[in-house]
């Protein structure tokens, strides 16, 4: 067999580029750990520590604090002040690592690269068959680790910015209409819209039991549980209330008939009803999403969406990085006429669908 001709500075580049990869797979694990342990909290505006210090801190033994310290600073995680040997969280990093209320707040999303590590076995046995592996099959740290995610993106971004762009949305929220979320998890966005809309009522709807009962008890403990129900229904059998509302966030690329669950949509939807569906973000073609936020959807897409759209049946497999066109012609497929970007975000594209 004759090789091609090597150039070796492409080579180094990528194979830096490979070791770059996985000593942010090693440091994921860091990241986490630092979170469980509450090495971060401890650190968040304390100023400099030494390993001792934060061991005291946090009730851990010195010698793998300081070890762990070091992974940090080495790749940039915490700040190193060689003079007095000592290890600081800059403000920045704190609502990154360590502000759980904080929109960027980023631990709990490596609990699902480590649910996809875990069902390894599975997803190779899917690539070999074809055959689908349903959301609820998963490792349990997928859907933790997915609603912790995406709760803090919703509540930054949710009400303040997502309902008021879409037309009218927010005064008919606010003088009492009812509303269906579709594909609620965990029922974050559901308890976030029923915190700031008191005259409106909610439902949330999900086919996996584990996640139904986690929303249930996250609405009790918003306070909100007068106003919100949850309930075991699928995306095409949940009960007909002719909503003001239906949401979608970030599943209907997840379903196996998305058009079948558009068409539903439409049939239990008031008159004057509309569709939000919110999406990760994507252009329309495969050359325009060769970035690291595309390959971050692409990977999950390989093994969490696309498997689950194809346990269902995979009549139409859209994966996550469907693009605005093609979520476009779903919702005319099923009969909606009016479809239109709302808002977007580098996360995700905000759809509103009407009649």
């Amino acid at each position: 067999m004759t090789f091609p001709a090597i150039d070796q500075t492409k080579l180094e580049a990528f194979v830096a580029q490979a070791v770059g990869d996985l000593s942010s797979a090693y440091g994921g694990i860091m990241i986490s750990l630092g979170n469980k342990l509450g090495l971060y909290k401890a650190m968040a505006y304390a100023g400099p520590l030494s390993a001792k210090e934060l061991a005291t801190r946090t009730g851990c033994a010195e010698r793998y604090v300081s070890e762990w310290l070091n992974a940090q600073a080495a790749g940039g995680y915490v700040g190193y002040h060689a003079a007095s040997d000592t290890y600081e969280l800059s403000p920045e990093q704190a609502l990154v690592l360590a502000n759980e209320e904080s929109p960027v707040f980023i631990p709990p999303a490596w609990q699902v690269p480590a649910s996809m590590w875990f069902d390894e076995e599975r997803t190779l046995e899917a690539f070999r068959t074809g055959k689908g592996v349903a959301w609820g099959d998963h490792d349990s740290r997928l859907q933790c680790g997915v609603a912790a995610f995406y709760r803090n993106g919703y509540r930054a971004s949710l009400v303040p910015e997502w309902l008021p762009a879409l037309e009218g949305i927010v005064e008919q929220l606010e003088a009492g209409i009812t509303v269906a979320d579709v594909g609620c998890g965990h029922g974050h966005s559901t308890v976030l819209m029923a915190q700031a809309f008191p005259r409106s009522r909610f439902h949330g709807f999900d086919a996996h039991p584990a996640s139904i009962e986690a929303a249930r008890r996250n609405a009790t403990a918003a306070g909100v549980a007068d106003r919100v129900s949850f309930s075991i229904a699928r995306a095409t059998d949940y009960p007909n209330q002719q909503y003001g509302l239906i949401c979608f966030f970030d599943c209907l690329h997840d379903m196996g008939d998305p058009i079948a669950a558009a068409r539903y949509a439409e049939q239990v939807l008031a008159p004057d009803g509309t569709v939000m569906l919110v999406e990760p973000y994507a252009q329309d073609k495969v050359e325009n999403n060769l970035s690291v936020v595309s390959r971050m959807y692409y990977s999950a897409s390989t093994t969490i969406c696309c498997a689950h759209a194809i346990s269902e049946g995979g009549q139409l497999v859209l994966g996550a990085q469907a693009g605005e066109a093609r979520l476009a012609d779903v919702f005319h497929k099923a009969g909606f006429s009016h479809f239109r970007r709302a808002a977007e975000t580098p996360f995700n594209l905000i759809l509103e669908a009407r009649r």
